[in-house]
């Protein structure tokens, strides 16, 4: 067996960047920006009034200033004249700011009579006026790697990008293995179980950036799990569940190796996930997972999701860990690394009693994974613990 470091880090020699492709704006919402994008304007492009009040040439006023209106400027509609000393331009916030005018004054610290104001008392001191460019200027940069969410879009509107640099997402073909296994929403047998893995997975990757395809159901014969295999063609990693230990059944490596598997290793000294296997078929990346559900998501975690941000040109590394303190004591851990199912609550974490692998409802309680070292002594609440957040 080999240490989850080294799994990991030969999972990653299986990937590189994916291919740039442009997307409409409206579509690079959680996509990968490719390359760096340079802003093709000013933003405000003119200097703007911050609050709805009266424009100024002047920054020194006092209390019984008069002003006279000479006309007004909303946003979309600009004042065209100048202002002089002793003139103002009502103004709505966003508005441009008139030629000549360096102050706005607010609404609320003036009395307007007519076309004349006068300025009341305890004026506010602020200028009330956004310069051009102050957000941002013509070729700023958002620079690349970055998964892009609601406020990028919203900045790449301002700078009049309408066309997106993004990592092509990765397709993903995912095959649940087995004769017990059937599809949910069918009728199982009395001895069948229904495949819980293939769809849970295809949810993380899609939140990870790639394009799930599950596959058919692939029986325990080599004819059927080679047709299942064959349908993966053109994805750039295909998972496989189930199928990779030591029993009779699990014919997996053997029917890939058919198919020109070139494999990286096969079990890792972690719990859960040890039959754990990685290679290549081709030009695609594979990675044969573990039967067991919490087996197979707690591997799509370390694994999979560090392999999907190489393809989509991201940092690609082991998932962050932090340390938090226990509020539950501990066991001592066996001689694999552990990853157990935990829930961090008011600073602190602890792990559930039950660390079974077929236990569902114990992954889907959990906000939290404590890794545990090798031969890892029992450990007291207060002790340090490294976690990774799910």
């Amino acid at each position: 067996m080999i240490t989850v470091a080294e799994a990991l880090a030969a999972v990653l020699e299986l990937g590189a960047p994916l291919e740039q492709e442009f997307v409409p704006l409206g579509e690079a919402d959680g996509r990968v920006l490719a390359s760096d994008v340079a802003a093709t304007r000013n933003q405000p492009p003119f200097s703007a009034s911050a609050m709805d009040g009266y424009a100024v040439a002047s920054t020194d006023v006092s209390e019984g200033d008069r002003f006279k209106v000479i006309g007004e400027a909303a946003a979309g509609h600009r004042f065209t004249g100048a202002v002089s000393v002793g003139e103002t331009v009502r103004i709505f916030t966003g508005a441009p700011l008139p030629e000549g005018a360096t102050r706005v004054i607010i609404q609320e610290d003036v009395l307007r009579q007519g076309s004349t104001i006068t300025l009341r008392g305890n004026l506010d001191e602020g200028l009330h006026i956004r310069p051009a460019g102050g957000d941002f200027a013509v070729g700023d940069i958002i620079a690349a790697p970055r998964r892009l969410g609601p406020s990028d879009v919203a900045l790449l509107a301002s700078m009049n990008i309408a066309q997106v640099p993004v990592r092509r997402q990765p397709v993903v073909a995912i095959v649940a293995t087995g004769d017990e296994l059937v599809q949910a929403g069918e009728v199982p047998r009395d001895d069948q179980i229904i495949a819980s893995n293939s769809l849970g997975l295809a949810a993380m990757f899609r939140r990870a950036g790639a394009i799930s395809r599950v596959l058919p159901i692939a029986k325990d014969t080599p004819t059927s799990l080679k047709m299942a295999l064959s349908l993966a063609e053109g994805a750039d990693l295909l998972v496989t569940i189930g199928g990779a230990s030591v029993g009779d059944h699990d014919i997996v490596a053997d029917v890939a190796e058919t198919l020109g598997l070139e494999r990286q290793f096969y079990k890792v000294a972690m719990r859960p996930g040890k039959p754990l296997m990685a290679g290549r078929i081709g030009k695609m990346a594979m990675i044969g997972l573990p039967g067991n559900p919490v087996s197979s998501m707690v591997c799509g975690e370390i694994f999979v999701r560090a392999l999907l941000d190489r393809f989509l040109g991201l940092p690609a590394s082991a998932r962050r860990r932090t340390s938090m303190p226990l509020s539950k004591p501990l066991p001592a851990n066996a001689g694999r690394e552990h990853y157990m199912r935990a829930v961090g609550a008011n600073g602190a974490v602890a792990a559930f009693d039950r660390q079974d692998s077929a236990l569902l409802t114990v992954l889907s309680q959990a906000n939290a994974l404590i890794v545990r070292p090798p031969n890892d002594p029992a450990r007291n609440v207060g002790d340090m613990v490294e976690v990774i957040t799910l």
